[in-house]
């Protein structure tokens, strides 16, 4: 039979790899690539909503600045909250799958039901609601409501996996040997659980990108003077007909991240899953 696509024959693991790793690294390098100070407002009108030119490559904004050295920066927050909020959702959507998908029963049906309720909300308005409650909106307010909704796309995808691999023969082993309900969750089912959950973690930081940006969008979320692409977009909307320069570069560097992220997330799971091999 034909072994499984390499890493690097595949066409779309390749491109995300390269596209998340390009942000990865000009965000990472935000101070030292940045050709100007990202806050620093132009001294007369001449430079407000200057059109891309060899000064400003990428143009600037109605304040007069750098729109690259902006979304360099923006790109920070972004990819901080994408990989952030991800990994305690893999952390919190893990212990729940795990004890769920192990224990079965009333466990179970406790913890599916509150995972359905959290499910039935649309999650931007439910988002929304949630950062409402607070008395002012800010970036970390947006990081505890993607990480109070995010954990249950994980939950699920980590008891599906423990349902079908709990009844398998090594699982039994390792309890007739006498091994704990923890040692069992632990060094046999979740290890043989990381492919599925490794993809949905990988496609769920480009869903937190997009959320955070969503919220920064209407005023939710970064505040000035935290540089996120959401804001600059939300900035740059009025001016769309006379210098779209101001929206449409956030906006592209946001499509192309997520994009790069998705790719990845697609890659992995043809990768990891032997039914998806060609």
């Amino acid at each position: 039979m034909p072994s499984g696509p390499r890493p690097l024959r595949h066409r779309g693991f390749v491109a995300g790899a390269v596209l998340v790793a390009l942000f990865a690294a000009a965000s990472l390098l935000a101070p030292m690539l940045a050709p100007e100070d990202p806050h620093a407002v132009a001294a007369g009108g001449g430079a407000t909503l200057e059109p891309p030119t060899r000064s400003h490559p990428l143009g600037t904004d109605a304040l007069g600045r750098d729109v690259l050295s902006r979304i360099l920066w923006g790109g920070r927050v972004s990819l901080a909250v994408g990989v952030g909020v991800e990994a305690l959702v893999v952390v919190l959507g893990c212990g729940i799958g795990l004890l769920a998908g192990y224990f079965g029963g009333a466990v179970d049906s406790a913890l599916m039901r509150v995972t359905d309720v959290v499910m039935a909300f649309p999650s931007l308005v439910l988002a929304i609601g949630l950062i409402a409650v607070f008395e002012r909106p800010g970036l970390d307010k947006v990081f505890l409501v993607l990480v109070a909704l995010g954990w249950t796309t994980i939950a699920r995808v980590v008891r599906g996996e423990v349902l079908s691999l709990k009844a398998r023969d090594f699982v039994q082993a390792a309890k007739a040997l006498g091994g704990g309900h923890r040692a069992i969750m632990l060094r046999h089912l979740l290890p043989n659980a990381l492919a599925p959950l490794l993809v949905a973690a990988t496609i769920g930081v480009g869903g937190n990108m997009v959320a955070e940006a969503g919220l920064s969008f209407l005023g939710l979320g970064a505040q000035s003077p935290t540089i996120s692409w959401g804001a600059m977009l939300a900035d740059g909307q009025t001016f769309l007909a006379t210098a779209p320069w101001v929206a449409v570069f956030p906006g592209g560097a946001l499509l192309l991240a997520v994009l790069g992220v998705n790719l990845l997330g697609d890659g992995l799971r043809d990768l990891l899953d032997p039914r998806l091999r060609a």
